[in-house]
């Protein structure tokens, strides 16, 4: 392969392993959030989306994201089955050009942890048989051809929301957060509330693990935000300053909310916010400049405080928070966008209503937002219902409170008694 830079290359692979990392981060981080009794069952859902999707995405999934559009910006083709049209090609513009693998590594990274991020809003309950088969279902009919809507840019003839209607997604507001958080919030209805939802205490297990997961996360963030630029460029460090930024702040007006709500800062809060920030940043990172990075980070992180304390007004049980922090911590960075973005800071993107005085590219957010989150809950919803009346989503009652790391995987996270023995 000739004329690959061999810096944005190294740059490209480093932030693939990041964005690889972040899920593994993300099942200690939801694991510490469940009972004890489910430890286990919900880290493997992570590492079943790590190789299902893994496995699919060679196949044919990475083919339908990313391959030649197909027609009105909806899906892409299956030239790249099997991924043998991708040895020895290359992406990107002249002079920064990086090998096709290390793009499809890239973009794998992103399918896994997007997939990974709706076991948290169906915890404690979940048949993890069930589980597999969703994961490969969602990503063949819901993550590929979102994907390919908002990142297959292909000179006009790619994805709709790229290149026909020219909304702005630097990384992910839309493909990961509320593609995730509007997923989250169907599978929470079909499979119902958990035994004893407002009635037991169903507080985190174990805070230095989320604590650890959180931290994961927030280090893996920058490969999926500055990895985005695809290249080891100003544009790159752009984007992971603001992360830095936006998340720094999102921890902090979390903890404010909370204190004000509740009249104590906690350490789960201070996770939370850091990922609600690190949500809201990654569609506009790449797209507004430090000081609107802050301004998205304090306004995320309150806004999907208050967004995770309406599951309880709405009595529905989203477990572990998705649609709070990611839904509406998407939504809120894709309106930033719309809002005050600029093109002192990136020339490929667009002035924001604050900026420009036009509401033309906010509108474009709102519709690339909505028809993601209607898309995106309308099909996985029809999916989980159809698996729970076929083979059953959810476990039988005795399966769930006795706990699912005993009853499906015959281990436990915590064998005290091998301890009480020796």
């Amino acid at each position: 392969m000739s004329g690959i830079n061999t810096g944005d290359t190294a740059w490209v692979l480093m932030s693939g392993a990041l964005v690889l990392f972040m899920t593994p981060g993300l099942a200690i981080f939801y694991g510490g959030m469940v009972r004890a009794k489910s430890t286990l069952n919900m880290m493997m859902m992570s590492f079943a989306a790590i190789g299902v999707t893994t496995i699919l995405w060679v196949l044919y999934a990475y083919s339908l994201a990313f391959g030649k559009d197909t027609g009105s910006g909806l899906i892409g083709n299956l030239d790249h089955i099997g991924l043998a049209k991708t040895i020895n090609q290359v992406v990107g513009e002249p002079g920064h050009t990086i090998p096709s693998l290390a793009f499809v590594m890239f973009q794998l990274t992103f399918a896994i942890i997007t997939v990974a991020l709706l076991s948290g809003a169906i915890a404690d309950r979940t048949k993890y048989s069930s589980w597999i088969l969703f994961v490969a279902i969602w990503i063949t009919v819901v993550y590929a051809p979102v994907a390919h809507w908002a990142f297959a840019s292909q000179g006009g003839s790619g994805g709709w929301i790229v290149d026909k209607l020219g909304a702005l997604d630097f990384a992910g507001g839309t493909v990961v957060e509320i593609n995730s958080g509007a997923a989250a919030l169907a599978l929470a209805i079909v499979l119902g509330r958990r035994e004893g939802f407002k009635r037991d205490p169903m507080r985190p297990h174990n805070m230095p693990l989320v604590l650890l997961g959180a931290g994961m996360l927030w280090f893996g963030w920058f490969g999926f935000n500055a990895g985005s630029a695809l290249g080891a460029s100003g544009l790159a460090a752009t984007a992971m300053i603001n992360t830095q930024i936006a998340t720094a702040g999102a921890a902090m007006s979390w903890l404010t909310y909370e204190r004000y709500q509740g009249g104590k800062a906690t350490t789960l809060g201070v996770a939370s916010g850091a990922i609600a920030g690190a949500v809201a940043i990654t569609p506009a990172c790449g797209f507004v400049t430090p000081l609107g990075a802050l301004l998205i980070g304090l306004i995320g992180g309150v806004v999907s405080a208050w967004g995770v304390s309406r599951k309880y007004k709405f009595n529905y049980d989203d477990s572990l928070d998705v649609v709070g922090v990611h839904g509406i911590g998407g939504l809120v960075g894709m309106i930033a966008i719309g809002l005050i973005a600029t093109t002192s800071v990136n020339i490929h993107g667009g002035n924001g209503l604050f900026i420009s005085g036009h509401a033309s590219l906010l509108v474009k957010q709102l519709i690339a937002a909505l028809a993601t989150a209607a898309y995106s809950f309308i099909v996985t919803y029809l999916i989980a219902l159809a698996i729970q009346k076929t083979i059953g989503f959810r476990v039988n009652r005795n399966l769930e409170l006795e706990g699912l790391d005993t009853t499906v995987h015959a281990e436990s996270a915590y064998d005290i008694n091998s301890f009480t023995t020796r």
